[in-house]
């Protein structure tokens, strides 16, 4: 609690004397009060003397003006002698006088503060009025190319270009976090050490590098990888999620370059713990013991499970224990967290945030998990652009060499009402067409992945094949063309007459880093009996690419909790002495108030980066004595 407001009630009282009878939690330090300091809204009130000089004063705390320097207008009568007679009968040293408007900007003696001297010189009936000189900033917004693509930091009602959740794209405008009236205040993080315990982070991205945890000689590349076991945590798989995460967290702001973070300077380390298959109860409590041991003071996991873990629950208490916020995602099941239990959200430690994911009109996105008791505010989480680990490609077939029957539709693989493009054999696949006999047809697509250290492909079949006599067989070449032909490397074969077969293939070997790399299906098939053939779709492919500045679009709440990571880390380095306890009622309770989240979270808030770093918990304990 500040001072002044003890002071402000005794005036006011007058004759009633004022006790305060509190307990030491209920205090605010001066520190913890910074959060006060010039981020209400100035107003200025006039008071004339009796000499009728105007005394301008501001309720501006007294940081956002200069000490020991005042405006002094006179009026349009005095002259020059008079002016020097006064200068010199207060004490006054001319720093600049701005002719055209009467206004001289004065040095004060020592030991006069702005406030002395805007009551003294009100007396003095030469001057029209005198002012502090007060401090203006710029109007924070980064000149990063692609930041009027990220809603989230400011809402103009844009379309996000390459947003695949059609939902509120345009949104409304406004509905974002608030963020830039943060930035006026406060953009660098780097008191505070955010790990990213997620699929390792390419941390020689061209917007994340300046923004990396120096971890000395022991961890030289700015954390660990728990799943390789090394100290290199760069997404060997070519995943870019945790790098996608990271940037939304510190992206490096105002540089020229892609997007930017919610903080624009930090110290971000990375904590690899998930591959393409996912992480283990081993590998993610060992991130998170490392990322407390070294030092973070937020940590971000934007991943989950359904099962109650007792060590993953014990790993966030002694990071409660040694004073780490812990932000986790909510979950991306359309379901409620109350009732159907997603972890980490539903550990119940007070160190810990849950997060919804909120759409461009700030409504609960359809896919995010909700809780009116387990998931605790909502944050942008879809069409979020942040920065990617290399080249990310969404198939759509169309570049494709297809040779026999293989060709490209738009069709629902799953019978879901879903459509989407599809790599088919035979053409007719999707009305249960039939492949020929003793098939021997090959698709396949060369691709450019020059300076690519790793790459990865991800796809769907929908089989239907003579099991043990009909396949599909995949192949990869590295130097371009049919990769069933000579140089090609065959990878898998597949026979099943019906089945979805869900493939990953990546390759760390740096073999394909150059512009003709191909990579293919082919159906095989026998001279008897056919049956409806292969579907390929919902397929990616991911490189890393050290140095890239890629970026990309994408949903889920493994978006949203970034945005409140990086706000958490905003408060920690604005108030260095706020423990992990005053961060989280900060993120809680600063949040904006959403209709789309009341009942269905604990707040009923969004996160909001300016009301949060506002925001001071009301004292308690309190009583009025009156003697």
């Amino acid at each position: 609690m500040h001072t002044s407001a003890i002071r402000s009630v005794a005036l006011v009282t007058g004759v009633v004397a004022i006790v305060f009878v509190t307990s030491a939690s209920a205090w605010v330090s001066p520190s913890k009060s910074r959060s006060l300091e010039g981020l209400s809204g100035s107003r200025t009130s006039v008071h004339t003397s009796p000499a009728g000089t105007q005394v301008q004063t501001s309720s501006q705390d007294r940081s956002a003006y200069v000490e020991g320097e005042v405006l002094i207008k006179y009026r349009p009568t005095v002259g020059v002698a008079t002016r020097q007679d006064l200068m010199a009968r207060l004490r006054l040293q001319e720093l600049h006088t701005i002719g055209g408007l009467r206004v001289m900007h004065a040095k004060l003696p020592p030991g006069q503060s702005v406030e002395q001297a805007m009551q003294a010189f009100a007396q003095d009936p030469a001057i029209e009025y005198v002012q502090p000189n007060y401090i203006y900033k710029a109007m924070a917004a980064p000149n990063d190319p692609l930041y009027g693509q990220q809603w989230g930091f400011r809402n103009t009602a844009q379309q996000v270009t390459g947003g695949s959740w059609t939902t509120n794209n345009p949104g409304i405008a406004s509905a974002d976090m608030n963020v830039e009236s943060a930035w006026d205040h406060i953009t660098d993080c780097r008191a505070v050490v955010v790990a990213v315990v997620d699929s390792g982070v390419n941390y020689l991205h061209q917007d994340l590098a300046a923004n990396m945890w120096d971890g000395g000689a022991s961890y030289p590349n700015h954390g660990f990888d728990f799943v390789n076991s090394d100290n290199d945590p760069l997404p060997a798989d070519a995943d870019g999620h945790g790098t996608h995460v990271a940037a939304t967290i510190a992206a490096s702001g105002n540089n020229g370059i892609a997007g930017s973070g919610v903080c624009w300077q930090a110290r971000i380390m990375a904590v690899r713990v998930l591959s393409a298959s996912g992480g283990t109860t081993a590998s993610v409590v060992a991130g998170v013991n490392f990322s407390v041991t070294q030092g973070a003071r937020v940590i971000n996991m934007s991943l989950g499970g359904p099962v109650f873990d007792q060590a993953f629950s014990d790993s966030i208490t002694t990071a409660r224990d040694a004073g780490v916020v812990v932000v986790v995602a909510a979950g991306n099941d359309s379901a409620n967290n109350d009732t159907t239990a997603a972890y980490p959200c539903n550990y119940t430690h007070d160190n810990l945030v849950c997060v919804a994911a909120l759409d461009q009109a700030f409504d609960l996105a359809g896919f995010s998990n909700y809780g009116s008791t387990t998931v605790d505010v909502g944050a942008p989480g879809t069409n979020v652009l942040s920065a990617w680990a290399g080249i990310h490609i969404e198939e759509d077939f169309s570049t494709w060499t297809r040779g026999g029957a293989w060709t490209t539709v738009d069709c629902d693989p799953l019978g879901l009402g879903e459509t989407t493009p599809m790599l088919v054999n035979p053409a007719n696949w999707c009305s249960s067409g039939t492949y020929a006999n003793n098939a021997s047809d090959v698709a396949y697509r060369t691709y450019d992945f020059t300076g690519a250290t790793a790459w990865r492909t991800e796809f769907f079949v929908r089989a239907y094949l003579e099991t043990g006599l009909d396949y599909i067989d995949i192949a990869r070449k590295t130097t371009g063309g049919d990769p069933f032909g000579p140089g090609g490397t065959a990878l898998y074969s597949y026979s099943n007459s019906n089945a979805l077969l869900i493939y990953t293939y990546t390759d760390t070997t740096s073999s394909c880093a150059n512009p003709n790399c191909s990579f293919g299906f082919r159906l095989r098939t026998n001279a008897t009996n056919v049956l409806r053939g292969p579907g390929v779709f919902w397929m990616t492919t991911d490189s890393l690419v050290p140095g890239t500045s890629a970026t990309l679009v994408i949903n889920g709440t493994s978006m949203a909790t970034p945005h409140t990571a990086g706000v958490a880390a905003l408060l920690m380095s604005f108030n260095p002495s706020y423990t992990y306890a005053d961060t989280v009622a900060a993120i809680k309770n600063g949040g904006r108030s959403v209709p789309a989240l009341a009942n269905i979270t604990v707040t009923g808030r969004a996160v909001d980066a300016f009301g949060s770093l506002s925001y001071i918990q009301a004292p308690t304990g309190l009583a009025a004595v009156v003697q």
